[in-house]
């Protein structure tokens, strides 16, 4: 996608319809904790010449676990700073270097993990979740209030939101961007993600931090099916989505084939939890011990969990993903890409972050995820389907999300 400067507004003019909309809408949504009325006048100085910024006035939230010079990071928690950050995380100055307004801070799940949930309402029923944990940040954009948001994800916190939001989400492969300056929750799964309404942004923002750009081989694309291990727990509206999608596809002249993840995916549930929660705990440990009383429940439970899962249990937890990592990425790889749920079903009344079954492997397995915002499904609410891909294929996987969106459409109604 070509730079987006040459359709945008200028910074104030962006930054006033940002505002504009927030004050609205954001009584109702509570996407965001903390507003800079000032964002428009704050350019990198490592940013090129302003005609050449290829996100110059891009509207951005950034999830409240990620620093923000100037801005306080809260954390959702008692724990959390009311003293400004003094610089920004490299994610955010990549974006700001870009051209990129930085709005303010979208709510999160405490500490992006566990404990409180954010206050904020799906813009599609205020009675129900965005999902989380990066529940601001699919609402803000979900609801018009900025284009694109800082997500992050350590089991399915980008990508479930974005489909119970009715938007684009992409997890990139593991370590592409840098985690400095965001709270660290479990180091192996950890990633920074983005949400946006427009899936050419996003190809756009992937330029700007350096992905490599692939072009898909001539020919029919090339799209497997999976149902994954855990489909028997996917609710009526999902699994009509994956199966009218693969219907379409396939009539539309892409080369579909069903497949099974290798043999041994099994144990990639348990060794998810025993990982998240160890290294979860050596992040809260410090925490516990200084403010005990001030840590949610969920969080002194992480810290004991070497009482739950030992040493012997993490170590083999840790051998069994790299072994099923080399496997699986063999099989993705005969494919353009996966399509695969994205979420049990549509959003659940309620705030609670949803349940991250059919996103905790992917994010385990370090591959890149992109949910495409399909479908509309009972009671008019958004559902989603993603499509992964090896590591590091996530050009790839957004030009195969591109030639997706253009056979599929956007927010089509399920079939009864």
């Amino acid at each position: 996608m070509d730079s987006h400067n040459s359709t945008r507004p200028g910074r104030q003019d962006a930054l006033r319809a940002a505002m504009q909309r927030i004050g609205v809408r954001d009584a109702q949504v509570r996407a965001w904790t903390h507003l800079d009325p000032d964002a428009a006048g704050k350019i990198s100085e490592g940013g090129s010449g302003e005609g050449e910024r290829p996100l110059e006035g891009v509207t951005v939230g950034v999830k409240d676990v990620i620093d923000v010079a100037g801005m306080p990071t809260r954390h959702n928690s008692p724990l959390g700073s009311s003293l400004p950050a003094v610089l920004d995380a490299p994610c955010v100055s990549v974006l700001r270097s870009a051209g990129a307004i930085i709005v303010g801070k979208t709510d999160t799940t405490e500490f992006a993990a566990a404990g409180r949930d954010a206050a904020t309402a799906n813009p599609h029923d205020l009675a129900r979740t965005p999902g989380g944990s990066s529940s601001g940040s699919a609402a803000a954009v979900a609801d018009g209030h900025v284009d694109l948001a800082l997500a992050t994800q350590t089991g399915g916190s980008t990508i479930r939101p974005a489909s119970f939001c009715g938007i684009y989400g992409f997890k990139p492969t593991w370590g592409l961007i840098s985690r400095e300056g965001v709270k660290l929750y479990a180091n192996s799964l950890d990633t920074v993600g983005f949400h946006a309404r427009d899936l050419g942004l996003l190809q756009c923002v992937a330029d700007v931090f350096g992905f490599a750009r692939a072009s898909l081989p001539n020919g029919p694309l090339r799209i497997a099916i999976c149902r994954t291990p855990w489909f028997e727990q996917a609710e009526p509206d999902t699994r009509a989505a994956l199966a009218d999608a693969a219907r379409r596809l396939a009539a539309s002249g892409v080369e579909t084939a069903a497949i099974d993840l290798p043999g041994g995916c099994d144990a990639l549930e348990p060794a998810f939890h025993a990982i998240l929660h160890r290294e979860g705990g050596a992040a809260f440990l410090d925490l516990a011990r200084r403010a005990p009383e001030l840590l949610h429940q969920d969080f002194h439970q992480r810290v004991a969990s070497p009482e739950r899962y030992d040493d012997d249990v993490l170590r083999r937890s840790y051998d069994i993903v790299a072994q099923l990592r080399v496997a699986v990425e063999a099989l993705f790889a005969q494919f353009d890409a996966v399509l695969v749920p994205s979420a049990p079903g549509i959003a659940p009344l309620g705030r609670g972050p949803g349940n991250p079954l059919f996103n905790q492997h992917w994010t385990l397995l370090h591959l890149p995820v992109l949910n495409l915002p399909l479908y509309r499904a009972s009671h008019g609410m958004p559902l989603g389907l993603s499509l992964v891909g090896p590591r590091f294929s996530d050009g790839r996987l957004l030009q195969a999300g591109e030639q997706l969106i253009a056979l599929l459409h956007e927010h089509q109604p399920l079939p009864a």
